[in-house]
């Protein structure tokens, strides 16, 4: 695993010297990285630069339902080809029974997180925390950009971004165009979800 992140920290150089908003060079502490196992028509792992900095409560919330466990075997339920893919629903969303009616309408038991929107645009692997048109509503789900989408900057909380593996994030299993996006058969989910400084 070590090897894994030393190698994204390359990439992350890599990124930054394009001229990518990511985060400054101190931000890639263990602690800031999440990992995301995708399994189905998408394999291998993703990961995420996480941004205190910007989006604490938010934060705090991803590391919390990571380190619970809360995400491991949720599927990616609304996936729009050119747009994002969604998870995270922890209530309704898991692969093992999913039934596409009722996936992205759950949550967790913990309360919703307060709106912490900044003014950083939502690129490609860009992650941004779903919510209900109360911008107060986020609670768990998030979605992974798949390009530029200028519309949402500032109407979301961005709260990271992919710095390794967008690959694997661009194969994730596409949803039916006609229904919004709606996952409705053997989805892609997160396998397991970890934050590096915990392995």
């Amino acid at each position: 695993m070590r090897r894994l992140f030393l190698k994204s920290l390359a990439a992350a150089a890599f990124a930054l010297s394009a001229g990518v908003a990511l985060a400054q060079n101190n931000d890639f502490d263990p602690e800031n990285i999440l990992n995301l196992e995708i399994a189905g028509q998408a394999n291998g792992v993703v990961q995420i630069i996480l941004r205190p900095d910007i989006a604490p409560l938010h934060v705090a919330r991803i590391k919390e339902l990571t380190r619970s466990g809360a995400y491991d075997g949720v599927a990616f339920h609304r996936v729009i080809d050119g747009f994002m893919a969604q998870t995270g629903d922890v209530q309704y969303g898991l692969a093992e029974t999913y039934q596409p009616a009722n996936a992205g309408r759950g949550g967790s038991e913990l309360p919703d997180v307060p709106a912490e929107f900044s003014d950083l645009s939502f690129d490609t692997g860009v992650l941004g925390m779903a919510r209900s048109q109360n911008p107060d509503s986020a609670n768990a789900q998030f979605f992974i950009m798949f390009t530029r989408y200028p519309s949402l900057d500032g109407q979301y909380t961005v709260f990271g971004r992919v710095f390794e593996g967008m690959d694997i994030v661009q194969a994730i299993k596409r949803g039916d165009q006609s229904a919004n996006g709606a996952v409705n058969l053997d989805p892609d989910y997160i396998a397991r979800a970890w934050i590096s400084a915990d392995n």
